[in-house]
């Protein structure tokens, strides 16, 4: 069954199941949750008319941008759901969160692009193996184990962009904080591959960029096995930029992988490439 978005990665088949939009886990600093729009906030372009898809295409981070990522459009084999519409959330005042957990708008947008970013390991791991394993000194087959652990350590982020009329990006936020406050006990998206349970959602803290922004993290499974996965929104002015990220060794079923987070690297370009 598909969860969630699967990123496809060449590292191991371990982590070629990234199904859905992974499951946002959350340990523990709950709380937390996301600015209040600022006081500079632009409320002209809340009725400016929205961008078209060539336009956000044009805005969304490429790999030049994000020194240390892979970025590439999403594939097929990476979604969740086939489109938005066949999506579908038993409790309907989840279904924010379950968009952005899916690797889509968390609003009614006018337009729409998303793109994946996988950590590069080449960028902190050393080059792949030419020997077979069996013809490797000691020295050279830790550090080809070292290699693979550093790719399974690397986050695979779906960064998204969504552009709305009116005042439908500050009711998309809107919608994403009253989700978090009504659907801490979890809920379940269903396409057409089976559904996604999540069995809590809370609040973390927010990178505070953008007119405001909400963090969340949420408890899940990928093929039954227990998996935390992170998730950031924040709107710039009708735009809203949503980030989803998943540790490829806690799909990996690694009980010991590293606490993370939505890349700070990714949210930052994006904003500036935003302005």
């Amino acid at each position: 069954m598909k969860r969630f978005a699967r990123p496809r990665t060449g590292a191991a088949a371990v982590v070629s199941v990234l199904s859905l939009a992974l499951v946002t886990g959350c340990s523990g600093s709950g709380s937390g949750s996301g600015s209040d729009a600022k006081d500079g906030d632009k409320d002209a372009a809340a009725a400016a008319k929205p961008l078209s898809d060539s336009e956000l295409g044009k805005l969304i981070i490429t790999a030049a941008d994000a020194k240390g990522f892979k970025v590439s459009p999403v594939s097929k084999t990476q979604a969740f759901a086939a489109s938005k519409k066949d999506v579908k959330v038993v409790d309907e005042k989840c279904a924010p969160l379950a968009y952005v957990l899916t690797g889509f708008a968390p609003g009614d947008s006018a337009s729409f692009v998303s793109r994946m970013a996988q950590e590069d390991p080449t960028a902190k791991a050393s080059a792949s193996p030419t020997k077979d394993m069996e013809d490797m000194t000691p020295e050279e087959l830790e550090k080809a184990l070292g290699s693979i652990t550093d790719a399974l350590g690397s986050t695979m982020t779906i960064v998204s962009l969504s552009s709305y009329e009116g005042d439908g990006a500050k009711e998309t936020m809107s919608s994403v904080s009253e989700a978090l406050k009504g659907c801490g006990g979890g809920f379940t998206a269903t396409a057409e591959d089976g559904p996604q349970k999540f069995s809590k959602v809370v609040g973390e803290k927010a990178s505070g960029n953008g007119d405001e922004s909400v963090a969340f993290a949420a408890d899940g499974d990928a093929e039954k096995s227990p998996l935390t996965v992170h998730a950031e929104v924040v709107r710039h002015g009708n735009t809203v930029a949503t980030y989803y990220s998943l540790s490829l060794a806690a799909l990996a079923g690694d009980g010991k992988a590293a606490a993370y987070s939505v890349p700070a690297a990714l949210i930052k370009v994006q904003t500036a490439k935003l302005g």
